[in-house]
């Protein structure tokens, strides 16, 4: 890996009540290649929301980066994207 390149891994759940488990099971096994987690869902207390989003900066070779993406796309009402970031010299 680069020094001046990031990769971000934005993860959509749309059933999060029902799905967060699944979807945290798998990023606790691919746990290694997480450098950041950020998640994000809208309302508080009574009135959360049932969709979520996550964001990870991962580190780690690409094709690792592939098969997380591919085990979060299996799982129902989730869709995970990723994009490497580059900086020119």
């Amino acid at each position: 890996m680069k020094f001046n390149e990031k990769t971000i891994m934005a993860i959509m759940v749309d059933n999060r009540k029902e799905e967060a488990v699944q979807v945290q099971k798998v990023l606790t096994g691919w746990g290694c290649l997480i450098k950041t987690r950020l998640g994000i869902h809208d309302g508080v207390l009574d009135s959360c929301s049932n969709y979520g989003l996550i964001i990870l900066e991962l580190v780690g070779e690409r094709e690792k980066h592939e098969e997380l993406m591919n085990k979060l796309n299996v799982l129902p009402g989730v869709q995970a994207k990723y994009l490497s970031l580059e900086l020119e010299e």
